[in-house]
């Protein structure tokens, strides 16, 4: 295949997401964003948690990190609105307490009260849905507002201050969608949302450092998705053959079946007439066919 006939895959958002953000330094700006009371914020005050591959379909859109032992943020970026997010949600900062707990070698048996970081869950939404929610949760979504023993509560951000580092990631997404409507997933799609970006400082440090990373990004993720649906495609070639020769072979069986009932009826018949000819009485004859359940005429 041609290099600029090469396709992109439709959620590279995400991994361009996760991507951006494995540099501490826009994970500082990231925070200040989230939180912008924050005063002094350096990036060794900056550990990143973020536990790939768990919690989605073999892209990594989720982020987790933790600020001076003091917080842990968990934020998701997708393009495809869903609730789920919440227990996503749950089941990551539960799996990333257990790394902390065993981590800092904590014994939670212990009588004394543990000090944990406190968690915040975050969701970035870039897709086209108009979402009203700035927040969900597990109790409102599933159980309507029932008060109950555990509760998760996810904060929804679809925009942010102008010029901040949400801002232009969601920039980013919007830019990228709309040079794919126009040139389809294809590497001219790719250049000019990276020239675009550049030229209207959107995520421009970034780009300019990584444009040859970011494009690996894009095709392999597009290499995945190819192979992925052309083993789809064979899946159901091949269940379409099954089931054609399974429809076959019902048909031989079914065609036998009726040959065989149709032989047997037409030998009673026959019988029935010879016996008549030999001069045996109606009632025999009607013995014979109840034997057989064949209706006599």
């Amino acid at each position: 295949m041609p290099t600029d006939k090469k396709i992109v895959k439709r959620n590279v958002k995400d991994s361009v997401f996760t991507n951006l953000f494995q540099d501490t330094k826009y994970i500082v700006e990231l925070y200040k964003a989230l939180h912008p009371e924050a005063g002094y914020v350096t990036e060794d005050m900056i550990e990143i948690v973020t536990l790939k591959n768990i919690l989605t379909d073999s892209l990594y859109n989720d982020l987790g990190f933790m600020m001076d032992k003091r917080l842990i943020v968990l934020v998701e970026a997708q393009s495809t609105w869903t609730v789920n997010i919440i227990l996503r949600g749950l089941m990551y900062l539960v799996q990333t307490y257990q790394d902390y707990i065993e981590k800092e070698e904590l014994n939670i048996y212990s009588s004394k009260k543990l000090e944990i970081p406190k968690p915040e869950l975050y969701v970035i939404y870039t897709g086209d849905k108009k979402v009203e929610e700035k927040e969900i949760s597990l109790s409102e979504e599933y159980f309507g507002g029932e008060k109950m023993a555990l509760d998760v509560r996810v904060k929804v951000i679809t925009e942010s201050r102008e010029g901040d580092i949400i801002n232009q990631y969601v920039m980013f997404t919007h830019i990228l969608n709309d040079r794919v409507k126009e040139y389809g997933r294809t590497k001219k799609a790719i250049d000019e949302t990276i020239k675009i970006c550049k030229d209207r400082n959107i995520l421009k440090e970034y780009l300019s450092n990584h444009e040859s990373e970011v494009h690996d990004i894009m095709f392999s993720l597009y290499d995945d998705e190819q192979i992925f649906n052309a083993a789809m495609r064979e899946h159901a070639k091949a269940a379409r053959k099954e089931g054609i020769r399974e429809g076959e072979m019902r048909g031989r069986m079914e065609g036998i079946k009726e040959g065989e009932m149709r032989g047997r009826m037409e030998g009673i018949d026959a019988m029935i007439a010879n016996m008549r000819k030999a001069g045996i009485s109606d009632e025999m004859i009607q013995n014979v066919a109840n034997m057989t359940q064949r209706p006599i005429s």
